[in-house]
């Protein structure tokens, strides 16, 4: 488990590594070379009830995009956490991180990895990395829809059981500027085994996000993640609602 995890965070960090010294190939024909700086924000949510139940939730995420002429890196950490009088109701930590190499201008190849780890659900871990291919749909100034394929190498345990087993991943993306102030996103990835199907797992988010200065921003977001075979005793959806306050630098 912890070669595992330690083999999951070396990747990441050699995405940045590669990420920050790869040049731009208009360096090489003596043209200027275009800046392409991270695209960095953190966000935190807190609610608080106290009376005649007591209950907290905090939930916090951390985003860092990079685009270039050829390359695309997006790096997120997140993580949430409950309780109601005094028994925990949200448990939960993800990462991930993903390099999308552009062929053309809308069909790119990518390499991803992903981290989940979830007490509640009874999940110590989950982790899946492996290529795809993908294609922008729509590729405007103020509106972007991606597809992509791929297949996965994934280990987890679940239910206090190890697995290892391939999957294929099939996902969307979507995200819509109004304008310089507010946007609309959406994501689901499905995650079926590829030699039992009856196994899989869907995770969708949906958000909305508007500006109240030129670094500070209100977040508002659903997430849901359903697993069709969870572990004994638990449930297949886990849904989350969280709204909070959103620093980008």
């Amino acid at each position: 488990m912890k070669k595992t995890i330690a083999t999951f965070i070396a990747a990441a960090g050699i995405l940045v590594a590669f990420a920050e010294t790869k040049t731009d190939t208009s360096a090489a024909t003596g043209a200027p070379v275009k800046k392409c700086p991270w695209d960095s924000s953190v966000s935190a949510g807190l609610t608080m009830t106290r009376g005649n139940t007591s209950t907290t939730l905090f939930s916090a995420d951390f985003l860092t995009k990079r685009k270039t002429s050829t390359d695309e890196y997006m790096i997120g950490l997140a993580g949430a956490y409950g309780e109601q009088n005094s028994m925990d109701t949200v448990n939960n930590y993800k990462v991930f991180a993903q390099w999308n190499h552009l062929v053309t201008d809308r069909f790119y190849a990518y390499l991803r990895a992903d981290g989940l780890r979830d007490i509640i659900a009874d999940l110590d871990y989950r982790l899946t990395v492996g290529p795809g291919a993908g294609y922008y749909l729509v590729k405007g100034t103020n509106i972007m829809l991606a597809t992509e394929a791929g297949a996965n190498f994934e280990a987890q345990r679940l239910g206090g059981k190890d697995e290892t087993f391939a999957t294929v991943r099939l996902a969307e993306r979507f995200e819509y500027k109004f304008n310089d102030h507010a946007r609309l996103w959406q994501n689901v990835e499905v995650f079926p085994q590829v030699d039992k199907l009856e196994n899989y797992v869907v995770n969708f988010e949906i958000g909305i996000e508007a500006a109240i200065s030129k670094t500070f921003s209100l977040k508002t977001y659903l997430d849901d993640t359903y697993a069709n075979r969870p572990a004994l005793g638990r449930k297949k959806n886990d849904v989350k609602l969280v709204a909070g306050v959103s620093y980008k630098f």
